[in-house]
């Protein structure tokens, strides 16, 4: 079978994708080729019809789709082909990339360099080891928000959502919106895993009762879904005997957090970070594998499309650079999470980076009065205040490129200084 070659093949036509494709044709790569399993561009935007994207980027208020339609525009001016329907079976070390479509058959194509923009997908029932039946009526919150906004179905009348995701908090606005009576968001931890803002329009605005430190115990319904059980849970996650509340529902929602999709990454060989669940990347976004990039929610989840969308115009600059130069460099600096800190990426950092570096994180807990530092070798590189540092919003810190000049050690620690505040 004779391979197709292409400089540049990217995985994914969500936000992550066309802002990478963007940016490598920007910079010059002609041969571009966005593959998406999907029958259409936009990624997971398509069906989140709620505004609130593109303040950062655009500095104005849109609705999902009309943030991906900016990007599918620019693709389409740019003529970069994107081929939909197409699903990929696997990705080399070699960068040659296995693909199946209805149209196109069974193919091989060669890249010169490749990025991995392939999202992220949620947690299922069964990872929650939630007890009960296997009845109808419980679905993930971004399936039921498919079935809203898209496919033009209710998943039903009286609701419960269990985990304070943001798709769960804002599909509590969403099906109260449609007529349905949610009637409480159930959190298993001290703190709302959501942005502040979303709990405040979603659940607030709409007297939604959010229940923290609360789980579900007992799912009740052999067909179909009649109700749940919830109880208060101890510093252990143990539930509490004598604090259950029973509701009378036909509807549980998922909202327990979102995996990397990174099956791929681990056929290539990339190494994966136990903490984020995505590719371990130094400050260029390449991977442990060399010419296979990573950006968007695929390396780590994010809060906000605006930010993958910054982090993959950088990953379609370095895998152009990549083409026209195909060299590893190897990395000076090991990124280490400190005190506070899960999860930072980049991992690693070269010895004297072409732009600033963006270092992202969740903190671990609720922080307040607190300070986010970053340190090498004894000295303190920065320092960046805050009144709150949440897990549930991504920190950002930014590292000017000449410092790395003056660091003595090898090692780069993140760590949160404050009063520890998870009520």
């Amino acid at each position: 079978m004779n391979k197709q070659y292409v400089d540049l093949l990217i995985v994914g036509a969500g936000p992550a994708g066309l802002a990478a494709a963007i940016s490598a044709r920007e910079e010059g790569i002609e041969s571009i080729l966005i593959l998406e399993r999907e029958q259409e561009p936009g990624g997971i935007l398509r069906q989140c019809i709620h505004n609130g994207f593109g303040l950062h980027r655009f500095h104005e208020e849109l609705t999902g789709p009309e943030y991906a339609q900016r990007d599918i525009d620019r693709i389409r001016e740019l003529n970069i082909p994107v081929e939909c329907g197409t699903t990929v079976l696997s990705v080399s070390d070699q960068r040659v990339i296995t693909c199946v479509s209805a149209s196109k058959g069974f193919r091989r194509i060669q890249a010169g360099a490749v990025i991995l923009a392939m999202g992220c997908r949620e947690r299922p029932r069964g990872a929650l080891c939630t007890p009960g039946t296997r009845c109808a009526g419980i679905y993930s919150a971004g399936t039921a928000q498919r079935f809203v906004n898209l496919e033009g179905f209710m998943p039903g009348k009286r609701v419960v959502i269990l985990g304070s995701g943001d798709i769960g908090l804002i599909m509590a606005r969403r099906m109260t919106l449609q007529g349905a009576k949610v009637l409480a968001c159930v959190e298993i931890m001290p703190y709302s895993s959501g942005l502040n803002r979303n709990i405040v329009q979603c659940l607030e605005d709409y007297g939604i009762p959010l229940y923290l430190q609360h789980t579900v115990t007992e799912i009740h319904g052999r067909e179909r879904l009649d109700g749940i059980t919830i109880a208060q849970v101890d510093k252990k996650r143990i539930p509490i005997p004598g604090t259950e509340i029973h509701f009378d529902c036909d509807t549980l929602l998922l909202s327990c957090g979102l995996i990397p999709e990174n099956e791929l990454s681990q056929g290539a060989g990339v190494e994966i970070s136990p903490l984020t669940s995505g590719p371990v990347v130094s400050d260029n976004l390449e991977t442990s594998v060399p010419g296979i990039f990573s950006c968007g929610n695929v390396l780590h989840v994010h809060d906000l499309v605006d930010h993958v969308s910054n982090e993959s115009f950088k990953a379609g600059k370095a895998a152009a650079a990549f083409i026209r130069n195909p060299s590893h460099a190897e990395a000076r600096f090991a990124v280490c999470d400190g005190t506070g800190v899960r999860g930072t990426v980049p991992q690693r950092i070269s010895a004297a980076p072409q732009e600033d570096v963006q270092l992202m994180f969740r903190p671990s807990d609720v922080f307040r009065n607190a300070a986010a530092v970053v340190e090498c070798g004894g000295q303190e590189i920065l320092r960046k205040k805050a009144m709150i540092y949440t897990p549930g919003e991504m920190a950002v810190l930014t590292l000017k490129k000449e410092v790395f000049s003056t660091l003595s050690g090898d090692t780069i620690t993140v760590r949160i200084e404050g009063e520890k505040n998870n009520g």
